[in-house]
């Protein structure tokens, strides 16, 4: 398994991580396999998106906000409850097809972390399987 930083500087933010994921799977010199990539926290989470144009982001985390809110009705009293939830909605985790040593990923696609309780340093692990 391998272990990589993350380090946010907002409360809601999507970070591209798809150069430091490529970089790791380089280095585990995988040819042929899977990269799974998972978020160990329950305010954050992982996702796959265009990463061409900026405002994809920005009308992401838009929407997120807008479906939820940060001040709500939440019976939970540490004041991220929405960061739960957004967390939730993105998921943990993706898995990562590797061809040739390289992530398969459409042509606009990159991998993101999803930042809900920020800032933060937060961790993603990784792990490669050959098949």
């Amino acid at each position: 398994m391998i272990e990589l930083t993350v380090k946010t500087g907002k409360r809601n933010e999507l970070l591209d991580v798809t150069s430091q994921v490529q970089e790791a799977v380089s280095k585990a010199g995988l040819k042929e396999g899977l990269c799974i990539v998972y978020c160990p926290h329950t305010t954050a989470g992982v996702a796959i998106n265009e990463n061409a144009d900026p405002s994809v982001k920005e009308d992401v985390l838009r929407k997120l906000t807008e479906l939820v809110p940060k001040d709500d009705n939440y019976s939970h009293m540490e004041g991220n409850s929405d960061g739960h939830i957004k967390a939730i909605l993105v998921g943990n985790s993706k898995t990562i097809f590797v061809k040739s040593g390289k992530l398969v990923l459409g042509t606009w696609e990159g991998i993101f972390f999803c930042e809900f309780d920020g800032p933060r340093s937060r961790n993603l692990l990784l792990k490669m399987a050959e098949c």
